[in-house]
Order: structure tokens, then C-alpha cells, then sequence
């Protein structure tokens, strides 16, 4: 990660500039399945995907950002999350999917 506060990253999910306050590390495979590699995310973005994916099916065939960006729910959720500001929030709730597991 290494990145300065006042650098200007860019989130690579929905292209949009993350202020600080709002600059989550997402592990592209999860600790729990041994992953160690992370990339800065918008926490929206960041929550969006926990309420959407397992760690089974992060580790297996969302572990990298454009198998992320193809998911259907997700590619919704960003063409949604990409007309919003930049320090946009807003609470993210599980899909009926894995509430119910």
C-alpha cells in the first residue's frame, strides 16, 4: 500500500478519485485463503463487494479487479456509485443470497 495520505488515488473499481477518510485495503484473495496482495478501494465499493461475494468465491474467481468489475450485481452497483461524489457513503447491506446461508 505505501501511499501517502495526500497522494490522489484512484479507486479501480468505479474510476473515481478516494479521499482519505474514505480508503479501504481490500486483499484481492482474502487473509483467510492466504492472500497477502491488496488494492485501495472507495469503502462503498469496498463494503459492496463483502455483500455480494463469499471469501470461497473471492479467492476462487473474483481475485483480481476486473473479474470484480464483470460480476453483474457489482457492474451495477458501480454504473450507480460512479455518478455519486467522491466521498459519497451510504450503508451496504448483505445480498438476500448470503443472508441466507
Amino acid at each position: 500500500m505505501g501511499v501517502d495520505s495526500q497522494d490522489t488515488v484512484i479507486c479501480p473499481l468505479c474510476d473515481r478519485p478516494i479521499p482519505p477518510s474514505q480508503r479501504d485495503a481490500h486483499h484481492l484473495v482474502p487473509k483467510s485463503r492466504g492472500g497477502v496482495q491488496t488494492a485501495w478501494l472507495h469503502r462503498i465499493c469496498h463494503r459492496q463487494i463483502h455483500a455480494l461475494l463469499t471469501e470461497t468465491e473471492l479467492a476462487r474467481e473474483y481475485h483480481h479487479v476486473e473479474a470484480l468489475r464483470q460480476h453483474p450485481e457489482l457492474a451495477k452497483f458501480l454504473d450507480w456509485v460512479r455518478r455519486k461524489p467522491d466521498d459519497f457513503f451510504e450503508r451496504t447491506r448483505k445480498s438476500q443470497r448470503l443472508r441466507s446461508r
